[in-house]
């Protein structure tokens, strides 16, 4: 453009009449030169303006330069974005992943976004529900008046989606505003803690009154004792009776104490083989004695077999499984009736596992009790129980002896035919037995 300018205002003085055609070159040149940068500075304009910047025109001069530094400013703009949507993409990857449920709720209080967690807790479906209104959704009356109150310092107990009497889901949720009037919602899955508390609240309960019970008893007779005049027959026989409620409390406290060991202790190593032949004979003279003491000799007696000692041998606490065998097969013993049948064997599986069944001929368990046998304190018949000398904590001892172990208690049933309780133990606590 210059050089049009010079060429411009190089004419030949006679050909623009003088210094007035010199004037009219240069504005000539000066309107060309204008013209020539607004075409750059549409061009500059109309790519600064379009959606994709990819391709910077090809501009020389201050145009040029101006559509580099705009060009370098918006490549590092558009580094920042991606820089900022890959963070947020990954912080609600995280908050996918979370097992507490998140809901963001806008001032009017409509879904604006929730995570998976959050959905199955109410029941939502992350994509339909959006902008659908909280309190149409999450209909429970706890939920309104907590929601309409406005005081969210404290979290509201609620029941889950998909909640049932075998399944049981229980919420915890709490709103915390945020921004102008938004508020979020979380929510976490409070079920195991709910059971364990109302395990506590059981087990307390139960205690409380398996001791109770021999109390009273207790201080009953020694009220008697010492209130009124006695023979020696009735004294005598007042003492038995208290020293067998002491006997029951004692049971008990051991029985916890044991259940308490065993949920604190570490899982038993494998440096501990077990003589599973002497421990049997133990177990058999023990059975033996209590059958003889629960069923008199003018009774038909009970057939107890035990079988011979096997080939193999276990990795395992031996006074663990002494206490998980003598649970079962002292248990059989009290609930079979006289006549009855109880077989005592170890045998091998057939995935190299081992397994202790103790079956007896009794009169079996229904059903509806078996998933709830090793329940702390779980009795079918308490009175029965009772009178047998039963705390009811055996087969919870039983059980973890077991889990600690690896293995798992069995326990299948027939009313009217009798049950099979049996010790089932991992292939690799098993060793062969020393010659």
């Amino acid at each position: 453009m210059f050089f049009l300018a010079q060429l411009v205002g190089g004419v030949p003085g006679w050909f623009l009449g003088g210094w007035p055609g010199a004037l009219a070159g240069m504005v000539l040149g000066a309107t060309v030169v204008f013209i020539a940068d607004s075409l750059r500075a549409q061009h500059f304009i109309r790519w600064i303006t379009d959606p994709d910047t990819s391709k910077p025109p090809m501009l020389h001069g201050l145009w040029g330069e101006a559509a580099y530094r705009a060009r370098r400013a918006l490549r590092g703009l558009e580094k920042d974005a991606r820089d900022s949507e890959r963070r947020l993409e990954e912080f609600l990857q995280a908050i996918q992943a979370s097992p507490n449920g998140v809901v963001l709720l806008d001032p009017e209080g409509r879904i604006e976004w929730c995570n998976q967690a959050g959905a199955e807790h109410f029941g939502f479906d992350a994509e339909r529900d959006l902008m659908q209104h909280i309190a149409n959704l999450v209909r429970q009356p706890a939920f309104a008046a907590y929601y309409a109150g406005k005081n969210y310092e404290r979290d509201v107990k609620l029941i889950g989606h998909g909640d049932t009497a075998t399944h049981p889901v229980k919420l915890s949720a709490q709103l915390h505003p945020y921004g102008d009037g938004y508020k979020l919602l979380l929510s976490r899955d409070v079920t195991a803690l709910a059971q364990a508390e109302a395990m506590r609240r059981d087990f307390v309960a139960n205690v409380s009154h398996e001791i109770r019970t021999p109390l009273t008893v207790l201080a009953g007779f020694v009220e008697t004792m010492q209130s009124l005049p006695l023979s020696e027959a009735e004294r005598s026989s007042y003492l038995a009776l208290m020293a067998s409620q002491s006997g029951r409390m004692e049971t008990l406290v051991n029985d916890l104490l044991t259940l308490s060991q065993l949920e604190g202790s570490p899982p038993p190593g494998a440096g501990e083989l077990v003589d599973l032949g002497a421990l049997m004979a133990q177990c058999e003279v023990e059975a033996r004695g209590l059958s003889r003491l629960l069923h008199p000799l003018d009774e038909k007696p009970q057939t107890l077999n035990f079988a011979p000692a096997p080939d193999f041998t276990l990795a395992a606490s031996v006074g663990e499984l002494r206490s998980a065998a003598s649970n079962l097969i002292n248990n059989a013993v009290r609930y079979t009736p006289g006549g009855g049948t109880i077989d005592v064997r170890w045998e091998r599986l057939a995935d190299n596992r081992v397994r202790l069944a103790i079956t007896d001929s009794g009169p079996g368990i229904a059903p509806e009790h078996l998933p709830r046998l090793a329940e702390r304190f779980y009795r079918v018949d308490r009175s029965r129980s009772r009178e047998s000398g039963g705390t009811g904590l055996g087969l919870a001892i039983t059980k973890h002896v077991a889990q600690r172990h690896g293995g798992e208690l069995q326990i299948t049933s027939q009313l009217g035919k009798g049950s099979c309780f049996a010790l089932v133990f991992p292939a690799q606590r098993v060793r062969p037995a020393k010659a």
